[in-house]
């Protein structure tokens, strides 16, 4: 596959100013359980070629689930026709990038989750199941399993030519409790298909479902009758990690893909309230907030060596005590706005996708606040949030709602009441600027997500972003 891959930017040489070819082998399991049954249980392996070529300042892609050489020839004459369609545009350059070489597997990914039996995997999520079955109120239970292990080569006319081998496994179960026209939803340890890393098997087995089963149950069934979360202006906000990490997700990774910002992904996905020269100016948050990029944290399921346009992996400040400090960029769009290098964030969900800019691991760093039960401690009037459960923000990143699956008053720096149906609503930089307090290294974990969604035709992209529980002031909650 190499020699394959080298042949076609060979190839391409006479005809193009640029061009790569990548290969993506993706194998996945896919195991769903629901009310005692086994809902889901899907395996799929999908491999080909995608062959990317520039000409002046236009690009063309073309790919192929065919591995040979004359189904990759062809692939790469669509590019080139492609390209050579495309409206004129004025050539532009691509910021400079040493060469890729290399293999890389990531460290410390433990058992193969496809070497585990099936049956296996399957009694951990029955197991759970099983244990939310107490109460005939839990209406729908339910368990997911995932697994994935994917290999990408990569060539390039710059003499690019690496190779990378990455696993990822995780899972979650859920809980609805209905009664009457009410119906409430418990998820552990996350509401988006749980939680899932760049690990082995031991990452899902660590996760313990069927021991906190019991707890997502009793507590489903204690939101039928919670009091509702009050309405109020000005609340004092404390968000678990989870929460957090899908806040930073949503109203900063997406606002500063340099991308969007520079207006390429108005079409489908929108732009940003964020300008390029806000760079170094913009006050984004409060001084507690110091946010990176980093495709090298371990675990991550936006980390790896090289990027899909074979730029190194490397952490890119974001935000740095409040102020903006760099976007998410490739190489292309680094160059047009003067940077020297990419920041390599340059993805595509598979071989027939061209790479766009997509997320890294995007994190918050901890504070000095101590634990969650600090946070709760140090506040004498407030409502904690736990577990996303919707979210909707607006097409530049701007105004945003979310809602949780749980809430609980904090009173006189104790945690009371449970709440139902919390939410909480704002603008990204007021938001941001109430943050008053982060929580230690201690309480700062890794979220990962599986569904972001970006580009047309639409990709779904796999990141993490790491964070600590959080307390902001000030703010909207308890909307309708």
């Amino acid at each position: 596959m190499r020699n394959l891959l080298q042949q076609i930017v060979d190839s391409a040489n006479p005809h193009a100013d640029y061009a790569d070819a990548r290969y993506v082998n993706t194998r996945t399991e896919a195991l769903e359980t629901r009310n005692g049954a086994v809902d889901r249980v899907a395996n799929a392996e999908a491999e080909g070629v995608g062959i990317r070529v520039r000409l002046g300042g236009a690009w063309g892609f073309a790919a192929t689930r065919e591995t040979t050489t004359a189904a990759a020839e062809q692939a790469l004459e669509r590019a080139i026709a492609i390209a050579r369609a495309q409206p004129a545009a004025p050539p532009t350059d691509l910021a400079p990038v040493e060469p890729a070489r290399g293999d890389h597997r990531a460290p410390a990914a433990g058992t193969d989750p496809f070497t585990v039996p099936l049956e296996q995997k399957l009694d951990v999520l029955m197991a759970a199941d099983a244990a939310m079955a107490a109460d005939p109120r839990i209406r729908v239970r339910s368990g997911r399993f995932h697994g994935q292990v994917e290999t990408r080569i990569f060539a390039s006319s710059d003499g690019a030519l690496c190779e990378q081998t990455f696993t990822e496994c995780g899972g979650g179960i859920a809980a609805t409790a209905v009664e009457g026209d009410e119906f409430q939803l418990r998820s552990y340890p996350s509401g988006h298909a749980g939680d899932v890393a760049q690990a082995g098997w031991e990452h899902f087995a660590a996760l313990e479902l069927p021991a906190h089963a019991p707890r997502i149950a009793d507590q489903a069934i204690e939101l039928l009758s919670a009091p509702a979360c009050p309405a109020r202006d000005d609340a004092t906000l404390i968000l678990d990690s989870e929460q957090l990490a899908l806040q930073l997700h949503e109203s900063v990774g997406h606002a500063v893909e340099l991308d969007r910002v520079l207006g390429g992904e108005a079409s489908y996905a929108g732009t940003s309230w964020v300008t390029p020269a806000d760079l170094g100016e913009l006050r984004y948050g409060s001084e507690l907030m110091t946010v990176t990029a980093d495709a090298t944290v371990p675990g991550g399921l936006g980390s790896y060596a090289w990027d899909d346009e074979g730029a190194p992996a490397s952490a890119t400040p974001i935000v740095s005590q409040g102020v903006l400090r760099g976007f998410l960029t490739s190489r292309e769009t680094a160059a047009l706005i003067g940077l020297d290098r990419s920041g390599a964030c340059m993805r595509a969900s598979g071989f027939d996708r061209q790479p766009i800019v997509r997320m890294t691991n995007v994190s918050i760093a901890p504070g000095e606040a101590g634990t969650l039960a600090d946070l709760i401690a140090d506040t004498d009037d407030g409502i904690y949030m736990e577990t996303n459960r919707s979210w909707s923000i607006d097409q530049r990143r701007w105004q945003f709602q979310f809602a949780t699956e749980v809430a609980w008053e904090v009173k006189n720096g104790e945690r009371g009441r449970m709440l139902r149906n919390p939410s909480y609503a704002g603008v990204t930089p007021a938001f941001w600027g109430s943050l008053d307090a982060v929580g230690s290294a201690s309480g700062w974990r890794l979220h990962g997500l599986l569904n972001c969604g970006k580009g047309e035709p639409g990709q779904l992209a796999h990141v993490s972003h790491g964070a600590a529980p959080a307390r902001f002031r000030g703010v909207t909650v308890g909307i309708a």
